[in-house]
């Protein structure tokens, strides 16, 4: 197991980090305040801060690191602990497909209401057993080695398109090429199975 962490570490890891932050801050708007819900140790919005003009950053997380890149604060993982529209945007990186069903809607809509305008969301989609398959095999390759629970949540576009739909949310934005591995590794492991979206509240 050790050698698997290792591995993934050094190949994929820190590429991930640096290819995900990229692609956020070309979508992101600028001049806001995001917070990023379960934020892990912070880098990624710490080097979207740094690629990105006027962005401030808080993150909370069910689980608390020794050190974070960001302000943190521990949370339950239900219940955001900030004010009605606190931040002008609200982020999720490869989190919600560790979100069950049963409280996955209601915790977008607890997102939505401390967000006054957008949500960033990057994560997966599939369209057929294929794909599911793969992104089941990469969630525990990434997470198992740190003992993260993985429920492999995984939903179609068809479905991410109905809940934003019905959140009342828009689509500023939708990048599914997202060169998250290196060469004949990308046509196995990245096709068209990553998003990063940027979403608007309507009439906002």
């Amino acid at each position: 197991m050790k050698l698997l962490k290792d591995l993934h570490h050094e190949y994929v890891f820190l590429r991930r980090i640096r290819v995900i932050s990229d692609e956020i801050a070309k979508q992101m708007p600028q001049n806001i305040s995001v917070l990023d819900i379960g934020c892990g140790d912070g880098t990624i919005s710490k080097l979207i801060s740094e690629k990105s003009k006027g962005i401030s950053y808080q993150g909370i997380d069910i689980m608390a690191r020794p050190t974070c890149a960001i302000p943190f604060q521990e949370y339950d993982g239900s219940h955001i602990p900030f004010p009605d529209n606190g931040f002008d945007a609200a982020q999720y990186v490869d989190v919600l497909h560790h979100v069950p069903d049963e409280i996955f809607k209601d915790l977008l809509k607890e997102t939505m209401r401390v967000s006054k305008k957008y949500l960033i969301i990057k994560d997966h989609l599939w369209e057929n057993k294929f794909d599911f398959l793969t992104l089941k095999f990469m969630d525990w390759v990434g997470n198992a080695p740190h003992g993260v629970k993985v429920i492999y949540n995984f939903k179609t576009e068809k479905f991410w398109r109905e809940t934003f739909e019905e959140l009342g949310l828009e689509i500023v934005s939708m990048n599914k090429k997202i060169p998250l591995y290196p060469g004949v590794f990308n046509w196995l492991f990245g096709r068209q199975l990553h998003f990063v979206a940027v979403l608007k509240k309507k009439n906002s």
